[in-house]
């Protein structure tokens, strides 16, 4: 081993290994991304482990929360587009759920509960309102990019709890890219993406645990230098991150893993999603990207 000998505040000798790879050089692209306000956001019903509605809500907190999400992709030069949110549904805030755009092509979303269902139709609209002509709308159980994760070269498709199996089939039809199907098996992590988010083309971080035996294998043999959270890192939606290939949006709680994808060369950029993650959702929840 090559090493480099420095001296420390006490004159205490600092060993360096001269020969240890430095975390390659990242490059942000900016994204444009669909939000919509959670003005009407509560948690009125269960349909997550996350959810009580016997637990105390603020909306007005939860807004706040938004805002300053919104604001940090602003000021990392993203643009942000604006859906207006509808009375009585108090998820739309997680406008993840509601469509997958992959170069232009969309495909919205059918979701598995009754409480969400409205909301697929009101994010058609604004689609076909804001140019894009032909959005298909699924025919199978899909709840977007709550389970479908593109990678810029696969499209990674979650199962288990929410989209069905056979949307993946679908998905790669209607969107005309390769499909790689991961099973989830933690209620807690009911979608893929509170169990794994992409950080570049070739790497991505996931908690090992959230998913079947041969799930992991694949996710070994596509990303060997995938970043892997702990427990700890999952418990907090951790995983519920967006990066732009060199800043990563995630909870503030999520130090650990901050800390992990820093040794990789991208910079953490903490948000406060607490209110929101009272419903099962973090900084991608509220997040679509328009990949146009």
């Amino acid at each position: 081993m090559t090493s480099v000998s420095l001296l420390g505040p006490g004159d205490e000798p600092i060993v360096l290994d001269a020969t240890a790879p430095a975390a390659p050089v990242r490059v942000p692209t900016t994204r444009r991304y669909l939000m919509c306000p959670p003005e009407h956001f509560t948690v009125a019903y269960s349909i997550n482990p996350w959810m009580d509605p016997a637990r105390p809500i603020s909306t007005e907190l939860a807004m706040a929360q938004w805002t300053a999400l919104k604001e940090t992709y602003q000021r990392l030069g993203h643009r942000v587009e604006v859906i207006e949110p509808a009375p009585g549904l108090p998820d739309m805030v997680f406008s993840a759920n509601s469509g997958t755009v992959v170069e232009g092509r969309v495909l919205g979303s059918r979701f598995r509960t009754e409480q969400r269902a409205p909301e697929a139709e009101l994010f058609r609209r604004w689609f076909e309102a804001n140019g894009y002509p032909s959005v298909v709308m699924p025919e199978h159980t899909n709840e977007a990019e709550g389970d479908l994760v593109w990678t810029g070269r696969y499209l990674l498709a979650g199962s288990g709890f929410r989209t069905d199996p056979s949307a993946h089939a679908e998905a790669q039809e209607v969107l005309g890219v390769p499909v790689v199907s991961l099973r989830l098996v933690d209620p807690r992590y009911y979608h893929l993406d509170v169990a794994l988010f992409v950080l570049s083309e070739d790497l991505v971080a996931y908690y090992p645990e959230a998913f079947s035996p041969g799930s992991r294998r694949v996710l070994r043999r596509l990303f060997p230098d995938a970043v892997l959270a702990t427990a700890e890192d999952a418990a907090c939606l951790g995983l519920n991150a967006v990066s732009d290939g060199l800043h990563v949006v995630l909870p503030v709680e999520a130090t650990h893993l901050a800390d992990r994808v820093a040794e990789r060369g991208f910079e953490p950029v903490f948000v406060d999603v607490s209110e929101l993650r009272k419903s099962g959702g973090g900084p991608k929840c509220c997040t679509m990207e328009l990949r146009d």
